[in-house]
């Protein structure tokens, strides 16, 4: 993976023998659609950033649609109650009241919808107008949860449109659901398929919230005909003359919008529609910002600004906490943030996750660091923590943070107190081939205090070593991870902070 994020690239993508890239282009004489799916997904940050993205601006795009008269499906392929700024004051329900605004039509719950409990998430739920789809996610005794479909059929245009939503799969590992149980998105998918085809829907969409290896795996199923996704941050357009698949980029940068012009004929059993999608990219720097939606994100930001636009310190050198950097290399910022949190707690080491640094942003020298800026980094809520683990351990939770490596991974090892060298081209879990402590080989069997935050603690992101010894500091017992960072800084008065060979990758 490259220094450039994936995540601002537009791409056709296609899988091997599965999904070649054969996306038609809009053309003037394209037959007239039937109906139009619109999809945002991945959607955290109220307001735009230069005049692009945002909920007013993904809102009136929506809004745009439904005034060309074609019946428009509004879907969103989940996450956005976290993380955010205004969700580590509010847990989210500011983004339900923008999206109560935005008439959506079709809702899954990605895993960030789940990042403060089960409890605030059955609360938010109940709070939306809009419905939640997820058909692999039931309570802890197997039963759907209140105000949750798992299908439902659309008549549009005169077609009968078979929806299915499903959340992703190992939401328990990177969140935190409490006892809601995540069954396979496949079995999910195959089960209601099977229901409305039954019930006689002519085209089958799955609305999902999915890695993009499991969207070539819905896609080769043939299980549905459209498939919507997110997860991946991409701006993802694929067809290949079966099975369509759409991502939408990230922050409603983007709204694609599908098109389909559909044909039925025959009644009953010989009932059969023919379709043909055609793709329109709404970029939402052209978009009219829908100004209900606008007025809500104003009085937000108002909120915001009285306690976070307080200055703490000065960058005396430029940070970068670009997502496809963060995750894939030693950054001064990630550093800042684990000495920080290894000051906070006096452990002597300190090991965080790089997808908890998530403001995906680029800060000059002299800067003027902000509140604001702390939280937009980590604003997950986090408590730190500390444990007193192996060397062992500490080889084991490095080689988990390097499992997805190259390829940019929300776990990859942010570190503080040790430098490791690794050999990416040896097989994963035998990557790591030097841990040092104050210049020395790591002691397999020594014992090593160290800093890390309460989601890790747990086993998030694979962290599964760290909780292998002894807690320190447990889930309960830690001060906010983003409150420690502004004290260590504001301590620092100007930050120097700098890349000093503590991930060296081969």
């Amino acid at each position: 993976m490259t220094k450039m994020t994936r995540r601002h690239a537009f791409r056709v993508l296609g899988a091997p023998a599965a999904l070649a890239a054969t996306a038609p282009v809009a053309k003037a004489q394209t037959p007239p659609a039937s109906f139009t799916l619109l999809l945002v997904n991945d959607i955290y940050k109220m307001s735009d950033d230069k005049g692009k993205g945002g909920f007013a601006r993904a809102a009136g795009i929506a809004k745009a649609e439904r005034a060309r008269g074609v019946p428009v499906l509004f879907c969103h392929a989940g996450d956005c109650y976290s993380p955010s700024l205004m969700s580590g004051f509010d847990q989210g329900a500011h983004i339900v009241a923008m999206q109560n605004k935005m008439g959506i039509d079709v809702f899954v719950p990605g895993n960030h919808e789940f990042d403060f409990g089960k409890e605030n998430y059955l609360k938010l739920a109940a709070a939306q107008t809009y419905p939640t789809f997820a058909a692999n996610l039931r309570d802890a005794a197997g039963n759907p949860l209140p105000g949750h479909k798992d299908s439902q059929i659309f008549e549009l245009g005169g077609i009968k449109v078979g929806v299915i939503g499903t959340t992703f799969d190992p939401t328990p590992q990177l969140s935190n659901p409490g006892d809601l149980k995540f069954s396979s998105t496949m079995e999910a998918l195959r089960r209601e398929a099977r229901k409305l085809k039954g019930e006689g829907a002519d085209i089958l969409v799955a609305v999902v919230h999915a890695d993009r290896a499991m969207d070539y795996e819905i896609v080769r199923s043939r299980v549905v005909d459209i498939l919507l996704t997110g997860h991946d941050h991409d701006l993802a357009i694929a067809y290949d003359g079966k099975v369509v698949m759409v991502e939408s980029n990230e922050e409603g940068n983007y709204v694609t919008a599908i098109d389909i012009a559909a044909k039925a004929s025959g009644e009953g059993a010989n009932r059969k529609v023919e379709w043909t999608p055609t793709f329109r990219v709404n970029d939402s720097r052209a978009a009219t910002p829908d100004p209900e939606v606008a007025a809500i994100v104003k009085g937000y930001e108002t909120e915001l600004s009285k306690e976070l636009d307080i200055e703490i310190a000065t960058l005396g050198v430029p940070l970068d906490s670009r997502t496809g950097v963060i995750r894939t290399q030693e950054t001064a910022i990630g550093n800042l943030i684990a000495d920080a949190i290894r000051a906070a707690t006096g452990a002597q080491l300190a090991i965080t996750n790089a997808g908890g640094i998530r403001a995906n942003k680029q800060y000059p020298a002299g800067h003027k660091l902000t509140r604001r800026d702390v939280l937009s980094e980590l604003p997950f809520g986090n408590a730190t923590s500390m444990v007193e683990i192996t060397g062992k351990d500490v080889k084991d939770a490095i080689e988990n943070g390097l499992r997805d490596a190259p390829q940019g991974s929300g776990r990859f090892p942010v570190v503080s107190g040790l430098t490791f060298e690794a050999d990416l081209k040896q097989p994963q879990g035998s990557r790591v081939t030097s841990v040092k402590v104050d210049g020395k080989e790591i002691d397999p069997a020594g014992k090593y205090t160290v800093a890390t935050n309460n989601f890790m603690l747990t086993g998030g992101d694979g962290y599964t070593a760290l909780g292998r010894g002894k807690t320190l500091i447990g889930l309960t017992d830690g001060k906010l991870m983003a409150n420690e960072v502004m004290v260590y800084i504001r301590r620092l008065g100007t930050v120097e902070a700098k890349v000093e060979g503590r991930a060296v990758l081969k």
